[in-house]
């Protein structure tokens, strides 16, 4: 085994749409698919980064770690190596090589498994350590100031507290985790709707602002201080999209309470139903879903097997959430296959996982 590899695991959100920002309750799962980093320290102050998958590379130094405009891939890299920086952590020259399974735009979190990979590869190669917490302040904050997304803590924390066959309850309020069991009886299936994840763009960025707004005019510090029924009584305190922005995250974090009730009673049927309604309320409050996801949420519904299907992440693209009975996951998949392809007009991809251990 390379000592010096660092490897995450992609996470998939199950249920707690935007939540992780306005300090709310989320769960969440470390899928099946991994990126990993290796490479060696230099003598010098050259940065030389290679992305296998992609086969690209790039040469620069670390007297300028400042963004790049021309390889997104790359600022992940320079975004942990500035956090490292900030924190006392002396820079030496490195090679630097990144692998991966994980598909990048599928709202898997691809980026933070890079910037958790690199710097797991890097304690090894350094000899440091850092607490959890630090680590996912340091993926968060090479998304922000590097990649121009103002993200939560969400992906990071799920891919550094990921734990094999159990769900993961995320409190962004207290910073806790909790375990949840989830059952054998059940499994997920994640599809790529063939449009990529791609929150640059700046949709995710007035989501989050018109959180803040709702925020500021309700007169709290976050959405996790207003339940759903006054929220619905102080609807008119706020203009439409503002509210309904609010009333999605509001409702999702009333969604998980009740999900964990499920899963603690082995109720998958009332599970599953909790992310039909997060869907819903994707498409009518929050409006991150697309047509392509809807359609394969649609066809997920008639297929043999479906307990609940939802948008992954995100949003705006990427991928789709399908919780099934493990019994039926052959005649799932054979009928979701075809309906997708019918609604979409093209094949997709997929894959099948239960949750996943942190690397």
């Amino acid at each position: 085994m390379n000592p010096n590899l660092g490897t995450a695991h992609g996470r998939v959100e199950v249920l707690g749409n935007h939540t992780d920002y306005n300090q709310g309750l989320v769960l969440a799962m470390g899928v099946e698919y991994a990126t990993e980093v290796t490479g060696s320290n230099r003598t010098d102050e050259r940065l030389f980064l290679k992305a296998k998958d992609l086969k690209e590379s790039w040469e620069g130094s670390l007297q300028d770690i400042s963004p790049c405009p021309d390889k997104m891939w790359i600022n992940y890299v320079l975004g942990v190596l500035q956090g490292l920086k900030d924190r006392g952590i002396p820079l030496k020259g490195i090679n630097l090589e990144i692998s991966s399974n994980l598909p990048m735009g599928a709202g898997l979190s691809s980026s933070a498994a890079l910037t958790v990979a690199t710097q797991r590869f890097l304690q090894k190669l350094w000899n440091f350590s850092l607490s959890p917490i630090e680590m996912a302040k340091i993926s968060q904050e090479s998304e922000h100031r590097y990649a121009g997304v103002k993200c939560g803590l969400l992906d990071p924390m799920t891919i550094l507290h990921a734990k094999k066959d159990h769900l993961l309850l995320l409190d962004f309020r207290s910073l806790k985790v909790e375990s949840i069991p989830f059952p054998s009886t059940a499994t997920f299936i994640i599809a790529a709707c063939g449009e990529k994840h791609a929150l640059v763009d700046g949709e995710y960025n007035e989501r989050r602002r018109s959180c803040e707004e709702a925020t500021r005019l309700l007169g709290i510090s976050s959405l996790r201080e207003i339940g759903l029924q006054e929220l619905m009584e102080r609807k008119g305190e706020l203009p439409d999209q503002a509210y309904r922005r609010a009333l999605h995250v509001v409702g999702e974090i009333h969604r998980v309470e009740r999900a964990v009730s499920c899963l603690k009673k082995n109720d998958l049927a009332g599970f599953g139903r909790l992310l039909d309604e997060s869907q819903e309320s994707s498409q009518r409050n929050f409006q991150n879903s697309i047509p392509a996801l809807e359609k394969l949420c649609e066809a997920s519904k008639s297929s043999p097997g479906h307990l609940g299907a939802r948008l992954s992440g995100g949003g705006f693209g990427g991928s789709t959430l399908h919780l099934i009975q493990a019994h039926q996951q052959a005649e799932f998949l054979s009928s979701f296959q075809k309906d997708a392809a019918r609604l979409l007009g093209h094949s997709i991809g997929f894959f099948v996982t239960r949750p996943s251990g942190a690397a």
